[in-house]
């Protein structure tokens, strides 16, 4: 039970690595707050889950409005009195397309959910574990904050921005008891890499995917759960002395 009685806020929770994560946390004994933008996906996910009432709460929010970050913080409060562990998951990957043909709405969308969310979300959680002096961050970047990718560029971008802004934030609050890292992950059996796949050769996605496969040294995708066990690590007490980290869970993608 790394988590018990620990609260933990999780955004991009209704799918995939977030999903996966609320799981494990919730198995070893944290209460979730579920962060989404779906609400009959964050409905199914916490009953597929099994959470029970005391356990969660759902609360609907786009994390590129300033407001609505408040407002999930504000009710992650009032249910549960604190905040102990943020994992600031939630993240697009937007449409495929060269550079000068992207259109103005998709890098705005990209940068406002994948750089302008993380800010928003760390501002007000942050502000909550300076008066608990004491908390754990991970923000979620990806390889894209490592290496290039034809077409992705806005992604590319906004998951360098993340690597960034972790290493700022951690300096910010690292004498206050808190700690902010990152994780980093390769190609993970979730519905964003069938959009990459569907969007680097259109009507050829599994094709894509045997490359992508073949560009792993591990020769494989990841799955959002062992993604979700180094989150649970970097919340833990086990990470005590870890800050301003970026961790790669990427088969050894990087590496090459």
């Amino acid at each position: 039970m790394e988590l018990k009685d620990k609260v933990a806020v999780i955004t991009g929770a209704a799918s995939g690595i977030g999903k996966a994560t609320a799981k494990l946390f919730a198995d070893e004994g944290a209460k979730v707050v579920m962060v989404d933008l779906k609400e009959d996906m964050r409905a199914e996910a916490a009953k597929e889950l099994g959470l029970s009432e005391d356990q969660h709460l759902l609360v609907e929010a786009d994390v590129s409005k300033e407001n609505q970050v408040e407002n999930y913080v504000k009710r992650a409060k009032e249910k549960f009195g604190r905040i102990d562990v943020f994992f600031n998951n939630a993240g697009i990957e937007g449409k495929v397309y060269q550079i000068v043909d992207q259109p103005s709405e998709n890098i705005e969308n990209v940068m406002n959910v994948n750089v302008v969310g993380v800010l928003y979300g760390l501002k007000y959680v942050m502000r909550e574990m300076i008066a608990q002096k004491s908390g754990s961050i991970i923000n979620m970047s990806s390889v894209g904050g490592w290496m290039g990718s034809p077409g992705m560029a806005p992604y590319v971008a906004s998951k360098h921005a993340v690597i960034g802004i972790t290493k700022s934030a951690a300096l910010e609050v690292a004498e206050l008891g808190i700690r902010v890292n990152a994780v980093s992950p390769g190609p993970i059996e979730t519905r964003m890499m069938r959009s990459i796949e569907e969007g680097q050769a259109p009507g050829q996605a599994d094709a894509a995917k045997e490359a992508v496969k073949a560009a792993v040294p591990m020769k494989r995708y990841g799955m959002p759960e062992e993604v979700a066990e180094l989150v649970l690590f970097l919340a833990s007490d086990r990470a005590s002395y870890i800050t301003g980290s970026i961790y790669l869970v990427d088969g050894g993608q990087v590496a090459m």
